[in-house]
């Protein structure tokens, strides 16, 4: 069939057209499954030269047939080859991404990314099976780029651009711009308009350049970082780790997912690559099974009756899975960065045991990141007044005339924050269940408004019905955020409907909905699916959909957070039960609560993993804001300084491991 539709092609569209070149290349796929790889090479290469004379080398089609080639000399064995076609894929991806970022929305971009993923991951599969040392740079830098890039800086463009009604003239010219240019380059150069595309280019650089110069932190934003910046900035005995996990590539597809580190440190000659294990070894440690939520978690963080285990659990920890694999290369490092990739962003590394006595927080200064772009091109946190606003012992129930009340006087565009997208977009089918009022938040936010109260701090506390949705999002509209944001209150995550049936009926545990009943079929969009829980909240989390349409529905998703402006907020503090998680997008790292914050410009967050006891909670955040405010500690030595003193005083982990820091 491909044979006879060449023999069409050549003869409607000549063999210098893109489409036979890309019929070329399904024949060269075909015969690469076929092993007969002197054909599959002759008819790629054929491809290649065609498409370089037709369509330019950036282009999707063009990166698919460097993939085709760099697969075809992995599989012939022909490494040397491979590297280079690998090399150069990976260049043009990122040339077609940060192009695209310009012009499509979050939703699209999403889409888009999803082309990308099955290529990154045979580059870091072959980078493990060849042993190939010359691509660790290459697969160092990607990383930088999908997790660092990626991540913050499409939110972070739109908001710089959106700052005032000039810029925003402008960015939207951008957009415009770069949409007909991608339209242009979709065709095959003998059908483009020249003249068009070269007055567009002209006026798109011309904008860019622009907005470099009079926005402040578009140049930042925009930037591109290599792992020789990233080790430039580290000091002695100081190390930057990116985690990845890919799916494996090997002849053929596989249905195993592979965890592995990067390693930098200074003075090395390039990157270190270093596997670590298959995610079904990691998923069957994270899987409770049967046990109570609390021993399953103290189970994982700690090393005690290890010899009682029943011999169908998994003998290796978590300590033999990451970290005892990194020991070799970091055994003169004191100072670690190191930005999670999958399943480890749902735990806590710092509270991994050595030993009895010993966890990597003890051995290591331990500072996770988003990316390590951050050591190179670091949070710009603007000057905040010294402000705090806190929410806790909210009450979920809808009383419209309270929240009405609490509303007055809010003076804002809520319009602007809900985007494209919202939580009424979530299938309205199979609701049910309801957030009960968490009276230990109250008794939380009362010790710390009396905590920032005498460290100077001016202090605003919403309780009850008065912690609306709509206090929270005229934070940054026409004040400065507030330096402290301390939220106190439920928090959820659902895995991807789509995935499975199962993992859309997530039991969200005491104080959520009633546990085994169905939750309802939550929106393909992930940052959708993740959020808090504000003042009467439950009407739209049983009905999905607000009491009234000028009225917020009091559930506050993360992609409505990510809309927003929290540029001068040092620390946001999420009080709740699994604020950490998020779905797992491949090379995006997570979507979520974590995504959204730092779009949206917030420097620390300090975020759940697990359903943490109320009260055990409240201890830990107390004692934090007093080694931070009182005593006079940096913000993550205070927060090391809190779990520690917890676990002194005899605390288990399922009790103080559940709060993470990032920065």
């Amino acid at each position: 069939l491909f044979l006879e539709a060449q023999a069409i092609e050549q003869k409607t569209l000549g063999k210098q057209h893109p489409r036979y070149a890309s019929t070329l290349n399904n024949l060269a796929i075909l015969y690469r499954s076929m092993e007969q790889y002197d054909k599959a090479e002759q008819l790629a290469l054929e491809a290649k030269i065609i498409q370089e004379k037709t369509i330019v080398k950036e282009h999707p089609e063009y990166a698919l047939t460097l993939n085709n080639l760099a697969i075809l000399y992995r599989d012939m064995k022909q490494y040397d080859k491979a590297e280079l076609f690998f090399h150069e894929q990976s260049y043009v991806n990122k040339h077609l991404i940060k192009k695209a970022v310009h012009f499509l929305s979050e939703r699209e971009l999403n889409q888009y990314l999803k082309r990308f993923s099955k290529s990154q991951d045979q580059t870091l599969s072959f980078t493990q099976t060849a042993k190939s040392k010359n691509l660790i740079p290459v697969c160092y830098d990607n990383s930088l780029f999908y997790k660092g890039f990626l991540l913050q800086s499409a939110g972070q463009l739109k908001q710089l651009a959106l700052s005032n009604e000039v810029t925003t003239e402008k960015f939207n010219r951008l957009k415009g711009h770069h949409r007909r240019l991608a339209a242009q380059y979709a065709q095959p150069i003998s059908e483009r308009d020249s003249v068009l595309m070269i007055q567009l280019e002209t006026q798109a650089n011309e904008l860019e350049k622009d907005l470099a110069r009079t926005v402040a932190g578009w140049g930042e934003a925009t930037r591109q970082v290599n792992w020789q910046e990233v080790q430039a900035a580290l000091q002695v005995q100081e190390a930057a780790v990116e985690f990845v996990h890919y799916r494996l590539y090997d002849k053929r597809d596989t249905d195993s997912t592979m965890y592995a580190a990067l390693v930098v440190k200074p003075g090395q000659p390039t990157p270190i690559f270093i596997p670590l294990f298959e995610e079904r070894s990691l998923d069957s440690l994270l899987s409770p099974h049967d046990e109570r939520k609390a021993d399953y978690v103290n189970h994982l963080y700690s090393i005690a009756d290890r010899g009682l285990q029943p011999m169908e659990q998994p003998q290796k920890t978590l300590y033999n899975l990451i970290w005892q694999p990194l020991e070799k290369e970091l055994a003169d490092t004191k100072t670690i960065y190191f930005s999670n990739s999958g399943l480890l962003h749902r735990l806590n590394l710092g509270a991994i045991p050595i030993n009895e006595e010993e966890t990597l927080a003890d051995r290591y200064q331990l500072v996770s990141l988003t990316s390590t772009r951050q050591l190179v091109v670091p949070d710009q946190l603007k000057p905040a007044e010294e402000a705090a606003l806190l929410y806790g012992g909210i009450q979920y129930e809808m009383d419209s005339a309270a929240i009405l009340a609490a509303n007055q006087g809010l003076a804002s565009d809520l319009v602007t924050t809900r985007g494209e997208i919202a939580f009424s977009y979530a299938d309205t089918t199979n609701r049910g269940g309801s957030w009960n009022y968490l009276s230990g938040t109250e008794k939380e936010v009362d010790k710390l408004s009396a905590i920032l109260t005498n460290a100077g701090i001016s202090t605003d506390t919403r309780t009850g019905f008065s912690a609306t949705e709509e206090s929270f999002k005229v934070l940054g509209q026409r004040n400065a955020s507030p330096r402290i944001l301390h939220l106190a209150t439920h928090g959820y995550f659902f895995s991807d409907p789509a995935r499975s049936v199962r993992s859309a009926r997530r039991s969200l545990g005491e104080g959520g909905p009633l546990n085994d009943e169905p939750t309802f079929q939550l929106s393909t969009h992930p940052m959708i699916r993740s959020g808090l829980i504000l003042a009467g909240g439950n009407h739209a989390w049983q009905t999905g959909k607000p009491l009234h349409p000028n009225m917020e529905d009091g559930i506050l998703t993360a992609y409505e957070i990510s809309q927003m402006d929290l540029s001068h907020t040092e620390l946001v503090v999420l009080s709740a039960c699994e604020t950490g998680l998020g779905e797992i997008q491949g090379n995006e790292g997570v979507y979520g609560l974590q995504r959204a914050f730092k779009i949206a410009g917030a420097k620390y967050l300090i975020m759940s993993l697990w359903q943490v006891p109320d009260k055990q909670t409240s201890i830990l955040m107390t004692t934090f804001y007093r080694k931070w405010l009182e005593d006079g500690m940096e913000i993550p030595e205070a927060f090391r300084a809190a779990q520690q003193e917890m676990r002194d005083l005899g605390f288990d982990p399922y009790q103080w491991a559940g709060f993470v820091l990032v920065e």
